[in-house]
């Protein structure tokens, strides 16, 4: 059982590598939020297939929800709708491998905001592994033939860095609503949590698009079956985030989660065609590198 966490991170990790992937060639044809709503609703009816298994499965019916656990909840699920909608914006300018790398600064990014709003200290160790990360993103930054910085390459940095930021602050949420449940099983917290989550960010974008951009939502049921693979794998990936987050801390979920920058790599260049370069390769290896740095300070 101690291990669980573990298988259940990597195969989260497959999964969400293998949404991703899906989920990136909606942003074109339906535009950005309507591919970040299309995880969330037509996920949502897989949600609650794996709520009754687990039902089954455990004997146990679903626990009572708590304030507490709402509330941590619904902050997770703003902050995932905002992430999943960043991550897209800057896959349409970047590479798959290259936005997955930049979401991978994510704890980098919740220790700085740590730092800044609660006074968490920040040690000469723990600067220097943010100075190693900030050097990948640097690397990744910059074009082979210059050194500048420019403003076409800051922006998507931006908006990756942000997602990255914004997908922290969702596993803090869920994993903060899973343990705020009164009763239950692993598997029946996360199961439950993960309908609710999806319930809440389904209702929240079905109004928003609803309202502002209808031809965007109904876009999406024109594409459904690329929309119904995109929703289950996302569901099924967030199952399992949601397993790990019930059995471990969030950061070591987070830590093995890197196994993704590897697999985004193989999609990239094996299933988009998109070149990885040389330098790319490097940023990516030095982001992961202070990344583990960070986490190791951390544990």
């Amino acid at each position: 059982m101690s291990y669980l966490w573990i298988l259940a991170t990597l195969i989260a990790s497959a999964a969400q590598t293998a949404r991703n992937a899906a989920q990136s060639g909606l942003t074109a044809r339906i535009g950005t939020l309507g591919a970040t709503q299309v995880r969330f609703l037509f996920g949502l009816p897989f949600a609650f297939v794996f709520l009754w298994l687990a039902s089954i499965g455990t004997g146990e019916a679903p626990p009572a929800l708590t304030i507490p656990s709402l509330a941590y909840t619904a902050l997770g699920a703003i902050a995932q709708i905002a992430a999943t909608a960043l991550m897209l914006l800057t896959m349409k300018s970047r590479s798959f491998a290259v936005t997955t790398a930049w979401l991978k600064t994510e704890p980098v990014m919740v220790a700085l905001l740590a730092a800044a709003t609660i006074g968490d200290p920040l040690t000469l160790p723990t600067l220097a592994a943010i100075g190693v990360a900030t050097a990948g993103v640097v690397i990744l930054s910059t074009k082979p033939e210059t050194t500048r910085l420019m403003l076409a390459d800051l922006r998507p940095a931006a908006t990756g860095l942000l997602a990255g930021l914004l997908f922290g602050v969702a596993a803090i949420g869920f994993r903060g609503g899973i343990l705020n449940l009164p009763e239950g099983s692993f598997l029946i917290r996360a199961s439950t949590i993960l309908v609710l989550s999806l319930a809440l960010q389904s209702g929240i974008l079905i109004a928003y698009l609803a309202t502002f951009d209808r031809k965007a939502l109904i876009a999406s049921f024109g594409v459904w079956r690329t929309s119904l693979l995109a929703g289950f794998l996302g569901a099924f990936a967030s199952q399992f985030w949601f397993i790990g987050f019930s059995l471990t801390s969030a950061a070591n979920v987070r830590t093995l989660a890197l196994i993704e920058v590897i697999m985004a790599l193989a999609v990239s260049a094996w299933v988009f065609r998109q070149p990885v370069t040389t330098r790319q390769k490097l940023g990516i290896a030095v982001i992961v590198l202070g990344v583990g740095l960070l986490l190791s300070l951390h544990p």
